[in-house]
């Protein structure tokens, strides 16, 4: 049995080879066709078919006799596995605590010279970075991946194996790594961003000279599924020697998604390469697979047949035989850090504030909650689809009712219940704000001029647009100056983008809220939009929530905001929670609560299993609160 291979064609010649049927039966399933005895498959992964074809032979006992081509092909194989070994076993010993001190040394005295002074869990996870080369940073939020990366670009840098720093992430992400750059290598980066803005000026940054390319490159996961053969071209420039990194990393982790697919594809393509992320596994282990093929895109550490078993034990509950087999397998190639680590004084969470509604508001709340138990009665009428609807509205309507009235005349997605049913609150709820301010609004409003006396910044977070910007026009009229980030302030982005905008842009906005000079003391934000890469700690130590979702993921970021390495082991960070007094407030506070314990302790382990995607709509928690409040009382 001859194996070769011809241009893009794996052949296996069977001719006086006595094959037998169950063979013929496993190549089929490799995907090979038969050709009059002569075996060929159209092959984008020379390496992991060839590799299949020669394991399964031999364990069968069957002699394969290679051909020029795939005899330096199976040595280059060889040696790039005995490399991918050594590196493993550093990486092993590195974890274990076994670290030749001579090396670990003369990288702590590398990191001395830096004007950010790392952290010893920072150096521990710089020095296991730049040991393997191509690793993952799987340490939870605020722990400072930011600042390890570039301290391993840095040091890459100064012994000329790299000259570029290639970042793909969310966009909210692009300023702090600016940022961060500035605080950790003390100077400003030439960067460059590609997304959004003009498409033929972007593309045109992929074709520069060897001479004019830039330090720090950053661009989303959405233009990399644009742009992934023009970036795989600039990559294989010669002089272009590129670290490339993919910061919320957990977003490409879509098995056969197109975000993961460019990845993959331009993955072999870079010098080096590291995956952030402090939710390794959203969902389900597989979530794993896809960071570490990028990351050794020739030599990958879980082979197909890995998968398969790892999904096969997940199916069937065997959680530890999987955690088991995967700390064997990629244990050493990744680093975490967790909370507790991380030396950060303890968080204070104030009871919550009880606060009185409003007469009018509490009528309308009222009013809301009784059309919705009598809605509750005809439940069973309606098929389950329709009813899932209809509660995770209704609980919608409740929320609205106890973060700002107004709220309740605006559309929700999915509901058309008319919850006021023409009463003659419609009227009253259509002009609210010239009858009265909400009892949280007249409460907030104390506290926040209580910490403006005291020179305190503080954050204010509110889920609903409507209460957003009724709180930013409240401040502005009582001369308070506040500013606002939602899902409406720009976005800094590629060429051409905002130069016109009159408005300040997310990133304006927390640099001029964290200089403790600006004068803007006030900072109100919806966690959807500023939940995730946006570091407040350093000069903000109280947050106060106006009102609250069931989505624990957000919540557990936005606490994230103020409560970070690099500002909170000196400075106590402060959450204040605003509820109205036998209100469904206390529904959603205990509901958080208890699912924040139970992901804090899965986030501690290395391979726990939580839904920490940000951006994804949760319905199943409203519809499981309207269940829990009103249906079980249905009569």
């Amino acid at each position: 049995m001859i194996l070769d291979v011809e241009n893009s064609l794996i052949t296996l010649n069977t001719a006086n080879t006595n094959l037998k049927k169950y063979h013929d039966s496993q190549l089929r399933f490799f995907g090979f066709k038969n050709l009059g005895g002569k075996y060929y498959k159209q092959s984008v992964s020379f390496e992991s078919d060839i590799k299949k074809v020669i394991e399964y032979f031999n364990n069968e006992g069957v002699e394969i006799i290679f051909s020029t081509k795939v005899m330096a092909l199976v040595s280059e194989i060889h040696r790039r596995n005995s490399q991918t070994d050594i590196i493993f076993q550093q990486a092993k010993r590195i974890k274990d605590g076994n670290i030749d001190k001579n090396l670990l040394s003369d990288f702590e005295n590398f990191t001395k010279k830096l004007p950010r002074k790392l952290k010893s869990h920072q150096i521990k996870a710089a020095f296991h970075l730049y040991t393997i080369a191509n690793g993952a940073n799987f340490s939870v939020p605020g722990s400072g991946k930011t600042s390890v990366v570039l301290t391993v670009y840095e040091k890459l840098l100064k012994e000329g194996k790299c000259n570029l720093l290639f970042v793909v992430g969310p966009p909210s992400c692009f300023q702090p790594w600016q940022n961060e750059y500035q605080e950790t290598l003390g100077r400003s980066p030439q960067v460059i961003i590609l997304s959004g803005g003009n498409k033929e000026i972007r593309k045109s940054e992929y074709y520069t000279s060897q001479n004019d390319i830039s330090e720090l490159y950053l661009s989303t996961f959405h233009t990399m599924s644009n742009d992934s053969e023009d970036v795989a071209r600039f990559l294989q420039q010669k002089g272009v020697n590129a670290f490339f990194v993919i910061d919320e990393a957990h977003y490409m982790k879509q098995a056969g998604g197109a975000w993961a697919n460019s990845l993959l594809k331009i993955a072999t393509y870079a010098k080096f390469r590291c995956v952030l992320t402090g939710t390794p596994i959203p969902r389900s282990y597989a979530d794993l697979f896809n960071l570490f093929d990028f990351l050794w895109p020739n030599t990958s550490p879980l082979s197909e047949e890995d998968k398969i078993q790892i999904r096969l034990w997940e199916k069937n509950g065997e959680d530890k035989a999987a955690k088991a087999f995967l700390e064997e397998k990629i244990g050493p190639l990744f680093y975490r850090v967790r909370k507790q680590d991380l030396g950060l004084k303890p968080a204070i969470f104030h009871e919550p504030i009880m606060v009185r509604m409003n007469p009018v508001e509490q009528r309308i709340y009222d009013l809301i909650k009784s059309r919705i138990f009598e809605l509750s009665k005809k439940d069973f009428l309606e098929n389950e689809e329709l009813l899932n609807k209809l509660w995770r509205g209704r609980i919608i309507r409740l929320r609205q009712a106890i973060s700002y009235p107004k709220l309740l005349i605006t559309a929700v997605e999915d509901y058309e219940e008319d919850v006021l049913d023409q009463s003659e609150l419609a009227a009253i709820i259509q002009n609210y704000d010239s009858i009265e301010v909400p009892g949280k609004l007249d409460l907030l409003t104390s506290m926040i001029l209580n910490f403006q006396q005291k020179g305190e910044k503080v954050l204010i977070w509110s889920n609903f647009v409507g209460t957003l910007e009724l709180i930013k026009s409240h401040f502005t009229n009582l001369n308070l100056r506040s500013e606002l980030i939602y899902g409406k302030t720009p976005l800094k982005k590629g060429p051409n983008i905002n130069e016109l905008a009159e408005e300040m842009t997310r990133e304006e906005i927390r640099d001029v809220f964290v200089d403790p000079n600006s004068g803007l003391d006030i900072l109100i934000a919806n966690p959807a939009a500023c939940a995730e890469s946006i570091s407040l700690h350093k000069s903000c130590f109280h947050a106060i929530y106006y009102d609250l979702s069931y989505n624990c993921a957000q919540y557990l970021q936005s606490l994230d905001r103020i409560h970070r390495v690099g500002g909170s082991e000196v400075n106590t960070a402060n959450y204040y929670f605003l509820q109205y007094e036998s209100s469904i407030d206390q529904d959603i506070k205990l509901n958080l609560e208890i699912k924040a314990q139970k992901m804090y302790a899965i986030v501690e382990q290395d391979y726990g299993i939580y839904s920490l995607d940000i951006f994804e709509e949760l319905p199943e928690d409203d519809i499981a609160a309207y269940k829990r409040l009103f249906y079980k009382n249905k009569t």
